[in-house]
């Protein structure tokens, strides 16, 4: 089967899903990035613009982000005939536009704090670390590319998946949100829900910028029209196998259900969410402190997750570090183009990595 036409061997690959089943390629500075999607049902229509809307998405905004251009240009190398899957294992592949590795090399010998430079320098020759390598968050606009397609199965069986910023840096949002919410967040460069906390938050990172540093920030994501039921228990469970994707994406660092570690200082009597009718004799729940998972299925209230990304490490201030090759203290300077804050562009990746094992556990049955 030909898996990539960007590499001369079979390249390392990284897989998610057991039925609808997503295997991931490349390196930052490779020729390109790329994934292959095998069990995606024969005749299902794939919508190419939406995927190039979600990619878009990813890519940094002008003054909070990187000043690079990503085009992000999918090429279908097989698996869809006439817009339309058909039934072969898709392949896209995303070329690389910068792969100029010079300004990495010094850190061979100096590697960067909260990069994974030093382990994998002691780990070669199976990683490298040009650009980040295969650890890059370059290899996330692969995953946003599957992941639209995986949307638009949910989206059939009336599935929504829509996600937004919390929180960067110290500028948090403390209303309760929804859908609606999270769908507008989309037209603000911070993914926040509102232009207040739009220009609050954008602040922020243009702070850590004239600093040289960075920040952090909350991402969280909501899932609408899950049956009760839905989702598996022990290892198949659907909040099991959520954190488990979702803790994979680069510079992740915690993920949270529901109220998250905050239901440690509450008592049972308030974090069961009760369940009653509605007018319409549905089963819904009276709050959504577990949100939305028990025992490891949906119980019919939005799953609600949120994930923790850490401030980006590349900065250009001056940092500690080891020189590899002398075995003494060092210090170094990160030089270069790097988004000061990389949540408001890892809301696309928390969908797209959400939509691929939900619709993979629903192709699954579980």
């Amino acid at each position: 089967m030909a898996y990539s036409y960007c590499t001369n061997r079979r390249p390392q690959m990284y897989t998610l899903g057991k039925k609808l089943r997503f295997s991931l390629f490349g390196k930052s500075h490779a020729p390109c990035v790329g994934c292959i999607l095998e069990g995606v049902p024969q005749g299902t229509p794939i919508d190419l613009d939406a995927m190039a809307a979600e990619l878009a998405l990813r890519r940094p905004s002008k003054g909070i982000g990187t000043d690079r251009v990503e085009k992000d240009l999918p090429r279908i190398v097989c698996g869809i005939t006439d817009g339309k899957a058909d039934g072969n294992p898709i392949i896209i592949e995303i070329d690389n536009g910068n792969v100029d590795d010079s300004k990495y090399l010094p850190f061979i010998e100096t590697p960067r704090p909260g990069h994974a430079d030093l382990p994998a320098l002691l780990d070669l020759p199976k990683f490298d670390i040009t650009g980040g390598g295969q650890f890059s968050g370059r290899l996330t606009a692969a995953i946003v590319a599957a992941g639209s397609i995986a949307r638009k199965l949910l989206e059939a069986e009336g599935i929504q998946i829509g996600a937004f910023c919390r929180s960067i840096g110290d500028v948090e949002d403390t209303e309760d949100r929804g859908m609606t919410d999270a769908r507008n967040s989309r037209k603000l460069p911070t993914r926040a829900c509102t232009e207040e906390l739009d220009s609050a938050m954008s602040e922020c990172i243009l702070a850590a910028r004239k600093d040289a540093d960075s920040v952090g920030g909350v991402v969280e994501c909501i899932v609408t029209g899950l049956p009760i039921g839905f989702g598996g228990i022990w290892y198949e469970a659907l909040d099991a196998e959520l954190a488990r994707a979702v803790f994979a994406i680069p510079a992740c660092k915690g993920v949270e259900f529901g109220k998250g570690f905050g239901i440690t200082r509450m008592r049972g009597s308030e974090s069961n969410d009760a369940y009653r009718f509605d007018s319409d004799g549905k089963i819904v729940t009276k709050t959504n402190n577990m949100g939305g998972i028990v025992g490891g299925m949906a119980d019919g209230a939005p799953v609600v997750f949120r994930a923790a990304f850490k401030p980006t490490p590349s900065i250009g201030a001056k940092q500690e570090t080891v020189n590899l090759k002398t075995c003494q203290n060092a210090e170094l300077e990160i030089k270069g183009r790097h988004d000061p804050c990389i949540a408001p562009r890892a809301v696309s990746v928390v969908e797209a990595v959400a939509a691929l094992v939900l619709a993979d556990q629903m192709e699954r049955g579980l």
